[in-house]
């Protein structure tokens, strides 16, 4: 089963920069929306940013002007540059894609990564 591979967490600390990188494992085809989540410690999921395959980009309030999503429609590759980085962006960051499992199978499919973690020290 193919699995998103992400890079690039670490410690850091505030105001900082860190920058995340998303592959897949395997072959995925005609992928669609790529997008970045996090998960904070005790709480949920939340979207970070999208980018469709337009080359459309959207951010949660929270990080708009500080993060930038990008990606590599050759290489199935999302980015994740993160800049003047606060502690309420610690979190377990999650790298999500939608595409289908061969060109023959019409269905969409969403994967996900393991999760990298991402903590800023104040």
């Amino acid at each position: 089963q193919v699995q998103l591979v992400e890079s690039g967490g670490g410690l850091v600390q505030t105001g900082g920069s860190l920058r995340l990188s998303c592959t897949p494992s395997g072959s995925i085809f005609g992928i669609n929306d790529m997008a970045w989540y996090r998960q904070p410690a005790g709480k949920q999921r939340e979207l970070v940013a999208t980018s469709t395959r337009s080359g459309s980009t959207s951010y949660a309030d929270s990080v708009k002007g500080r993060f930038t999503i990008s990606r590599d429609n050759a290489k199935n590759t999302v980015l994740l540059q993160m800049n003047s980085l606060k502690p309420e962006d610690t979190a377990i960051y999650y790298c999500n894609m939608r595409g289908r499992r061969s060109r023959s199978d019409p269905r969409e499919y969403a994967y996900w990564g393991q999760g990298t973690q991402v903590t800023v020290s104040s």
